[in-house]
């Protein structure tokens, strides 16, 4: 039996935190966004809280048991009612419909003011490292201009 995969906390270049699951070789098995796989872990229940919770009852934990298919029986109930509104379909599939694919190109992507945020702070990063960069050029030009002047 292989060993329980670890998770890699990276980030994304929109600054979504991700996990990251490797194999054995160190290739990514597997990427998932962070509040995806959370949610999904807080649903699933533990083999040891299983367990646990089958202690504090006094049985024996039971295996998944096969259950029905119930929802088949539902979605035929569900059919019948929606014939009897055939003609009103029949009136609406009359009018012509909206194109959609004219909305796509014009819907763009907003930007939040969180990653309005972080790329003002990269900005101001960079800035303050190219003024420090110039900095060290002008005092480097003065000492050769002193040291040329005296020498």
């Amino acid at each position: 039996m292989a060993g329980k995969s670890r998770r890699t906390v990276l980030y994304s270049s929109k600054g979504k935190k991700l996990y990251a699951v490797r194999d054995a070789s160190g290739k990514f098995k597997d990427i998932q966004q962070y509040s995806r796989a959370h949610a999904m872990d807080m649903r699933r229940k533990s083999k040891a809280e299983i367990e646990a919770a089958a202690k504090k009852a006094g049985t024996k934990p039971a295996a998944k048991k096969a259950v029905a298919k119930k929802p088949a029986a539902k979605k035929a109930a569900a059919k019948k009612p929606a014939a009897k509104k055939t003609s009103a379909k029949k009136t609406a599939a009359k009018r012509p419909a909206a194109k959609k694919s004219a909305r796509k190109s014009t819907a763009r992507k907003t930007t939040t003011g969180k990653s309005v945020g972080k790329s003002l702070k990269s900005m101001v990063r960079k800035a303050v490292g190219r003024v420090k960069k110039a900095e060290g050029a002008v005092e480097r030009a003065v000492k050769r201009a002193v040291k040329k002047a005296t020498g």
